[in-house]
C-alpha cells in the first residue's frame, strides 16, 4: 500500500483541489449567523497555502467559517477503509482548529465527524487517525468506506480565524 494518498496538494489553479473538486468557503450566515471569512491562495511562510480569514461571531445563534471540500466531484463518495487517518500541513497562530467529516450517513448539517488540532506560527504535518474523530450530534459510526466531505473548521468562540493548509493527505 502507498504510504499516503493526495487530497489536495495545491498543485492546480485555486479552488480547484486535486481531486478535481473544488475549495468552498462557508459562514453561520446560511443559518442567520454575522460570522465572516474569505478564502485565497497565497505564499505563507515559503509555501503556497490555501488561507482561511476571517471573524468568527457568536451573534445570531452562530459561530463558525470553514473551508470545506467534496472529496470527490459531485458529493460522491471515497472509500478511505485502507487509510488510518488524515494528515494536515498547516501554518497558523497559536489557535485551536477543527476538521469535521461526513458521509451520507449524516443527513443534518450540524452533524459531524470531529478532530480538534492547534496551529502554531510554524508548517507543522499534524496527523489526525479516523479513530480520534468524535461523533458530533450523531449514533452512527464514522464509515470511513464512504467520506463525502471535509471542512477544516473555526468555530465555537468569537474570534479572529487565520489558517494556511499547504497540503491534505490520507496516510497508512
Amino acid at each position: 500500500m502507498v504510504a499516503n494518498a493526495v487530497i489536495d496538494g495545491l498543485d492546480r489553479d485555486p479552488p480547484m483541489a486535486s481531486t478535481g473538486s473544488e475549495w468552498q468557503v462557508l459562514t453561520d450566515r446560511v443559518m442567520g449567523g454575522v460570522s465572516r471569512g474569505t478564502l485565497t491562495r497565497e505564499m505563507i511562510a515559503g509555501r503556497p497555502a490555501l488561507r482561511l480569514r476571517g471573524e468568527v461571531s457568536l451573534e445570531n445563534n452562530g459561530g463558525f467559517i470553514q473551508m470545506a471540500l467534496d472529496l470527490a466531484p459531485g458529493g460522491e463518495s471515497v472509500d478511505a477503509g485502507l487509510w488510518t487517518g488524515i494528515e494536515f500541513d498547516v501554518f497558523g497562530e497559536d489557535q485551536e482548529y477543527g476538521v469535521h467529516l461526513r458521509t451520507p450517513d449524516l443527513i443534518r448539517p450540524w452533524q459531524s465527524y470531529r478532530h480538534g488540532f492547534r496551529t502554531l506560527p510554524v508548517w507543522q504535518s499534524l496527523r489526525m487517525p479516523f479513530a480520534g474523530f468524535a461523533l458530533h450530534r450523531t449514533d452512527a459510526p464514522l464509515d470511513t468506506t464512504r467520506l463525502r466531505r471535509l471542512g477544516v473548521v473555526a468555530i465555537g468562540r468569537a474570534f479572529s480565524a487565520d489558517l494556511a493548509l499547504g497540503g491534505v493527505r490520507f496516510f497508512a
